[in-house]
Protein backbone atom coordinates (compact mmCIF):
# COMPACT_ATOMS: atom_id res chain seq x y z
CA UNK A 1 0.00 0.00 0.00
CA UNK A 2 2.87 2.37 0.64
CA UNK A 3 4.54 1.72 -2.71
CA UNK A 4 4.93 4.99 -4.60
CA UNK A 5 4.24 7.13 -1.54
CA UNK A 6 6.62 9.08 0.72
CA UNK A 7 6.04 6.38 3.38
CA UNK A 8 8.26 3.88 1.53
CA UNK A 9 11.68 4.96 0.28
CA UNK A 10 11.90 4.16 -3.44
CA UNK A 11 15.04 2.01 -3.39
CA UNK A 12 18.36 1.42 -1.73
CA UNK A 13 19.33 0.87 1.88
CA UNK A 14 16.45 2.91 3.36
CA UNK A 15 13.98 0.86 1.34
CA UNK A 16 15.56 -2.38 2.60
CA UNK A 17 15.66 -1.11 6.20
CA UNK A 18 11.99 -0.21 6.02
CA UNK A 19 11.14 -3.76 4.99
CA UNK A 20 13.46 -5.16 7.64
CA UNK A 21 11.48 -3.28 10.31
CA UNK A 22 8.15 -4.35 8.78
CA UNK A 23 9.23 -7.98 9.06
CA UNK A 24 10.47 -7.32 12.60
CA UNK A 25 7.02 -5.95 13.50
CA UNK A 26 5.29 -9.05 12.17
CA UNK A 27 7.57 -11.71 13.65
CA UNK A 28 9.36 -10.21 16.68
CA UNK A 29 7.04 -7.49 17.94
CA UNK A 30 3.32 -8.03 17.30
CA UNK A 31 3.17 -11.70 18.40
CA UNK A 32 4.36 -10.64 21.86
CA UNK A 33 3.38 -7.01 22.46
CA UNK A 34 -0.13 -7.35 21.01
CA UNK A 35 -0.80 -10.75 22.55
CA UNK A 36 0.34 -9.61 26.03
CA UNK A 37 -1.96 -6.60 25.65
CA UNK A 38 -4.89 -8.82 24.67
CA UNK A 39 -4.31 -11.20 27.57
CA UNK A 40 -3.99 -8.40 30.15
CA UNK A 41 -6.25 -5.65 28.84
CA UNK A 42 -9.11 -7.67 27.44
CA UNK A 43 -8.93 -11.01 29.24
CA UNK A 44 -7.63 -9.74 32.62
CA UNK A 45 -4.86 -12.41 32.63
CA UNK A 46 -6.78 -15.64 33.12
CA UNK A 47 -4.82 -18.32 34.96
CA UNK A 48 -4.74 -20.61 31.93
CA UNK A 49 -2.85 -17.96 29.92
CA UNK A 50 -0.34 -16.87 32.59
CA UNK A 51 2.53 -18.94 31.15
CA UNK A 52 1.91 -17.53 27.68
CA UNK A 53 1.67 -14.00 29.12
CA UNK A 54 5.03 -14.36 30.87
CA UNK A 55 6.61 -15.71 27.68
CA UNK A 56 5.23 -12.73 25.77
CA UNK A 57 6.97 -10.47 28.26
CA UNK A 58 10.36 -12.10 27.74
CA UNK A 59 10.19 -11.76 23.96
CA UNK A 60 8.33 -8.44 23.99
CA UNK A 61 10.91 -6.83 26.26
CA UNK A 62 13.62 -8.00 23.87
CA UNK A 63 11.75 -6.47 20.92
CA UNK A 64 11.34 -3.16 22.75
CA UNK A 65 15.06 -3.15 23.61
CA UNK A 66 15.97 -3.68 19.95
CA UNK A 67 13.68 -0.81 19.00
CA UNK A 68 15.15 1.43 21.70
CA UNK A 69 18.69 0.77 20.46
CA UNK A 70 17.70 1.80 16.94
CA UNK A 71 15.89 4.92 18.13
CA UNK A 72 18.90 6.00 20.18
CA UNK A 73 20.76 6.36 16.85
CA UNK A 74 18.00 7.29 14.40
CA UNK A 75 14.92 9.45 14.53
CA UNK A 76 12.74 6.78 13.00
CA UNK A 77 12.88 3.19 11.82
CA UNK A 78 14.83 3.00 8.62
CA UNK A 79 16.29 6.48 8.84
CA UNK A 80 15.64 10.09 9.67
CA UNK A 81 12.12 10.28 8.22
CA UNK A 82 9.00 8.37 9.24
CA UNK A 83 8.03 5.43 7.06
CA UNK A 84 5.41 2.70 6.82
CA UNK A 85 7.55 0.75 9.31
CA UNK A 86 7.03 3.47 11.91
CA UNK A 87 3.28 3.35 11.35
CA UNK A 88 3.26 -0.44 11.74
CA UNK A 89 5.38 -0.36 14.89
CA UNK A 90 3.47 2.51 16.48
CA UNK A 91 0.16 0.65 16.46
CA UNK A 92 0.88 -1.70 19.37
CA UNK A 93 3.94 0.01 20.82
CA UNK A 94 2.12 3.11 22.01
CA UNK A 95 -0.32 0.94 23.97
CA UNK A 96 2.23 -1.65 25.15
CA UNK A 97 1.70 -0.47 28.73
CA UNK A 98 -1.78 -2.02 28.48
CA UNK A 99 0.05 -5.33 28.16
CA UNK A 100 2.24 -4.73 31.18
CA UNK A 101 5.29 -3.24 29.45
CA UNK A 102 6.81 -0.16 31.10
CA UNK A 103 7.39 2.29 28.27
CA UNK A 104 9.07 4.81 30.58
CA UNK A 105 12.09 2.46 30.55
CA UNK A 106 12.61 3.44 26.91
CA UNK A 107 13.24 7.21 26.61
CA UNK A 108 14.13 7.16 22.90
CA UNK A 109 10.97 5.21 22.19
CA UNK A 110 8.90 7.66 24.25
CA UNK A 111 10.33 10.51 22.16
CA UNK A 112 9.55 8.58 18.96
CA UNK A 113 5.96 7.90 20.08
CA UNK A 114 5.46 11.62 20.73
CA UNK A 115 7.00 12.46 17.34
CA UNK A 116 4.73 9.98 15.59
CA UNK A 117 1.62 11.22 17.41
CA UNK A 118 2.43 14.77 16.29
CA UNK A 119 2.34 13.82 12.59
CA UNK A 120 -0.70 15.11 10.70
CA UNK A 121 -3.40 12.46 10.49
CA UNK A 122 -2.06 10.23 13.28
CA UNK A 123 -4.94 8.73 15.24
CA UNK A 124 -3.66 6.72 18.22
CA UNK A 125 -5.77 4.07 19.90
CA UNK A 126 -7.60 5.96 22.65
CA UNK A 127 -10.55 3.80 23.57
CA UNK A 128 -11.12 0.25 24.57
CA UNK A 129 -13.15 -1.65 22.01
CA UNK A 130 -14.96 -4.65 23.49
Amino acid sequence: MAEGTPWLPPSGIKHAKTYEWLFFEQYSHEPFIAVARFIQYYQKIPAERMTEYKECHVHGAHALSVMEQNLEKHGFFGGDDPSIADIALLAYTHVADQGGFELKKYPAMSRWIDDMKSLPGCTPITERID
